[in-house]
């Protein structure tokens, strides 16, 4: 085999872009292996459990790391690095001869800004956040791994100044028909939503507007707004500005399990706009029958949900036996039961899964935990295809999140390695939280999920219901 390893000091590009150029590298023919990232420990440790001989580096450096089968095609790959990297490197948006902004709030003042997003690694996001608020301007942080004293600090001195802190690890919203993070093509309505959950307002509003219901504006708040450390001090302050809003004719606040003390006190706000809860927990809506109670207040009929039940295998057509029947089988007693894996992208459809399905190990690859370092699962699907391509029996649950900056193709990921674990046995189930007008297609993607052997469904609720019947519950 033949290697390429570089490690460029000072030169930076997103971890998106980054993960796109890696994926277009593996692509070529003869290119085993290729890691184009930002020389993090975890990448470089990644890089070196590969077999590459590392050099020295700090996370401020590039890292390439290339294994092709032949001098020759290493060379074409080594070209064909320079020319994504070329393609992707974003021009400047300063005249020639002006020097950029140094600052959130010079670059706030500069452009006339009303709301400022930051997105940088966790460690700094506290710093560029406070430079926005002290500016007078609301922001959202898409990052995660804040500390949380720092996520109560910039939340209390943003109450003060009047502005609101959406995050940190907000990963959703919509502000005056402009989505911010990962976004859905929504269409416009009356409906407001809190979310302290960014795949929990996904699912929500997806639903809606399947459904044909709009939204006003979709506020996220940050995962942990709700938590008892927290204390809704955001959740709070969205939901009186919706209330004031007179687009806005109904709320919807979204969250993973709160703290009960909090869930109660967000509860008691006196509003003059009716609110619809989904605070997920035991004996709690789940997202869908949440989103049903917003369409049944604004007088709309409930659709059935679109799925596309799994097709039948070969060998059980041959044995003359149907996918119900399959089920039917496996409901016969514990001795019975299969084991299901919970493969999720997103935390709150992660949790919402777990309690629907009350069975179960669930993984959420959109944790802090999984995510220092590298991109999002939902952009990048390496950790859960290895985690699905380890699956050898019993049912895998599964999410894809569609939208504005998520992967603009999942399927051509995951439908190959569905395909293989169906062949092993497995029977795999997936939930597909979108909308028609989302880029990736909402149901061309379903269709080839479905058409790699997955029962796919619109509905993570409805989705996990049929995972648990499959595994025996």
């Amino acid at each position: 085999m033949n290697d390429l390893v570089e490690v460029r000091p000072g030169v930076y590009r997103d971890s998106v872009t980054l993960m796109r150029v890696s994926r277009a590298l593996t692509e070529r023919t003869g290119v085993s292996v290729a890691v184009v990232a930002m020389a993090t420990e975890l990448n470089v440790g990644l890089a070196r459990d590969l077999g590459f001989a590392v050099p020295p580096a700090t996370p401020g450096d590039l890292l390439v790391a290339v294994r092709a089968g032949s001098p020759a095609e290493l060379e074409d790959a080594s070209a064909e690095l320079e020319r994504q990297l070329a393609a992707r490197e974003q021009p400047g948006g300063t005249p020639r001869g002006e020097a950029p902004p140094r600052t959130t709030w010079s670059a706030a003042r500069a452009f006339e800004a009303s709301l400022v997003l930051v997105s940088v690694p966790g460690e700094h996001a506290f710093a560029e956040a406070l430079d926005a608020v002290e500016a007078g301007l609301s922001v959202m942080i898409f990052s995660d791994n804040v500390p949380v004293e720092q996520e109560i600090l910039l939340k209390d001195r943003a109450r003060a100044r009047g502005v609101l802190v959406m995050g940190p690890d907000c990963g959703t919203a919509v502000v005056g028909g402009a989505g911010l993070g990962f976004a859905n093509v929504l269409r416009p309505g009356n409906v407001g939503v809190v979310a302290a959950s960014g795949t929990g307002a996904q699912q929500v509003t997806s639903l809606l507007d399947l459904a044909g219901v709009g939204v006003s504006h979709v506020l996220g708040v940050g995962g942990r707004d709700l938590s008892a450390e927290v204390g809704g001090r955001s959740a709070m302050q969205a939901l009186r500005a919706l209330d004031d809003d007179p687009a806005t004719e109904l709320i919807v606040l979204v969250s993973k399990p709160p703290a009960p003390e909090v869930a109660r006190a967000v509860r008691d706000l006196d509003l003059a706009t009716p609110v619809v809860a989904a605070l997920l927990g035991p004996g709690q809506d789940d997202l869908t029958t949440a989103a049903e109670k917003v369409l049944r207040a604004l007088g709309h009929d409930v659709p059935e949900w679109p799925s596309w039940p799994a097709p039948v295998r070969q060998a059980d057509a041959t044995a003359g036996t149907s996918g119900a029947e399959r089920q039917a089988a496996s409901r016969g007693g514990a001795a019975d039961r299969r084991a299901l894996r919970g493969l999720y992208a997103g935390g709150t459809l992660c949790a919402e899964a777990a309690l629907v399905a009350g069975t179960g190990e669930f993984t959420d690859f959109g944790d802090d935990a999984y995510t220092r370092g590298r991109a999002h699962p939902m952009i990048d699907p390496a950790l859960r295809l290895e985690a699905l391509r380890g699956v050898a029996s019993g049912v895998v649950l599964m999410d894809v999140v569609l939208g504005h900056g998520a992967d603009p193709d999942p399927a051509a990921w995951l439908a190959p390695a569905i395909c293989d674990a169906v062949a092993r046995g497995v029977d795999v189930v997936v939930a597909v939280v979108g909308t028609d007008g989302d880029p990736q297609g909402l149901r061309a993607q379903a269709a080839r999920l479905n058409e790699a052997g997955a029962a796919v469904f619109t509905s993570n609720a409805a989705a996990a219901r049929h995972a648990r019947l499959l595994a025996g519950g």
